[in-house]
């Protein structure tokens, strides 16, 4: 007995002078908690982050669990999830839930910035740091909120910038001056909204904007607001909403004959299979879009390389419900950004685990790009560049990148056949 205390006062006084706790101490499971949404509006960008999340998990726990530099050894992950549904309320409630009651080691949130928005506050109130998949909204980044940062896609008060850029240099140059925008009064696609408004506007061309709304994003029906685009004659036309929202314009473009010079929408480039399953391949011809890194071979300094992933994936879940897209690369990279911070984190105190995010900031390198931060947790690496798609005659749906100059591959076709 007293050789067991002496052991114990020895292993104790060991961890108070390196400051990490030995394997003897180490949990038996790292708790991960998460919402996903199954179904409503939200359903389509969710199931994909969930399924890429699950599919690291799974990964790591098939390997024994992800290494814990705290413990010095690989510790299972169990992962806790519930629905919230695309219903911001229930998330509330279930994000709170995963805090007080299943006292989850690691938060990490839903897709998107709707239901992401609603545990922003509710982490930074529990003190709980929140692995941000994808909700870009740039009011969830500030100095007094230290307990967020934003894993997979850029914030969306810069995401837009290149799309901007292309409008004012080479679009100017094809004759762009009139530009009509329609985008969704939500956080993620009313910060893009107001970034082209920005960049445009400083750009110091004669580009201006002659239409320029924003709807509800439960917004279904836009025959009539497609028609009121149409009446102030665009030279190019800008759409800002969720996957639905797309569907929903690109339908109602087709529906009533109407082909705009130039358009932009978000989705054709981040959930292609989705759209395509959607809409068929014809409707998406010309359209610009993202070039997102479910296109793009990145060359990773961690994890696996796009090609790898995407096979592992088909794998998988080829043949269900949940199409290959950016989401299903954004959840796999969450994932990561996860097991590197474990790696380095010297313990799993939520302010540390922030210290060990930030660390990676500018070095870790994915299938997603490069992981960069700001200082209030908003993502700046891991950039999109603009592209167009291509239908070839045998429905072959192919991106030509247009902008940067320096990763394009084609010229832009303009006006739209």
């Amino acid at each position: 007995m007293f050789g067991k205390v002496r052991l114990s006062l020895f292993a104790a006084l060991l961890a108070s002078i390196f400051g990490t706790a030995y394997a003897a101490d180490a949990p038996k499971e790292i708790k991960l908690g998460t919402l996903y949404a199954s179904s409503g509006r939200f359903a389509s960008i969710s199931m994909p982050v969930h399924y890429g999340l699950k599919l690291w998990i799974e990964q790591k726990n098939a390997e024994g669990g992800v290494f814990v530099k705290a413990f010095n050894k690989k510790i299972p992950i169990t992962l806790v999830a519930y629905d919230d549904q695309s219903n911001t309320a229930t998330a509330a409630t279930l994000f709170n839930q995963l805090i007080t009651q299943d006292k989850v080691d690691l938060l990490v949130s839903d897709s998107g910035s709707v239901l992401t928005s609603v545990g922003v506050p509710i982490a930074r109130d529990n003190k709980m740091f929140l692995f941000d998949q994808t909700g870009t909204g740039a009011a969830f980044f500030t100095p007094d909120n230290p307990y967020i940062a934003l894993m997979s896609d850029p914030v969306s008060s810069v995401w837009p910038k290149p799309l901007a850029d292309f409008i004012t240099h080479d679009g100017n140059g094809l004759g762009i001056k009139r530009v009509a925008m329609l985008y969704s009064t939500n956080d993620f696609t009313g910060t893009q909204a107001n970034a082209v408004r920005k960049f445009i506007k400083e750009s110091g061309t004669d580009v201006e904007f002659v239409y320029d709304q924003g709807i509800p994003t439960d917004t279904t029906n836009y025959a009539v607001l497609i028609n009121n685009i149409r009446a102030t004659n665009p030279d190019a036309v800008i759409h800002l909403g969720y996957a639905p929202n797309d569907i929903a314009f690109i339908h109602s473009l087709e529906d009533g004959g109407v082909n705009f010079k130039f358009l932009f929408c978000i989705y054709p480039g981040l959930e292609t299979e989705l759209l395509e399953k959607n809409l068929g391949v014809k409707p998406l011809n010309y359209i610009f879009t993202y070039v997102t890194s479910s296109e793009i071979e990145y060359e990773p300094n961690f994890g696996m390389k796009l090609k790898e992933y995407k096979e592992l994936w088909n794998k998988k879940y080829a043949g269900g419900n949940v199409e290959f897209g950016f989401n299903s690369v954004a959840g796999y990279n969450t994932g990561l950004v996860i097991e590197k911070a474990l790696s380095v984190a010297e313990s799993l105190e939520q302010l540390e685990i922030r210290k060990a995010v930030f660390s990676l900031s500018g070095k870790l390198k994915t299938l997603d790009g490069t992981f960069e931060l700001d200082p209030n947790g908003a993502q700046l690496g891991m950039s999109t560049p603009i592209g167009q798609i291509n239908v070839d005659d045998h429905d072959h749906v192919k991106f030509v990148t247009v902008w940067p100059h320096e990763v394009a591959n084609g010229k832009p076709v303009y006006p739209r056949p």
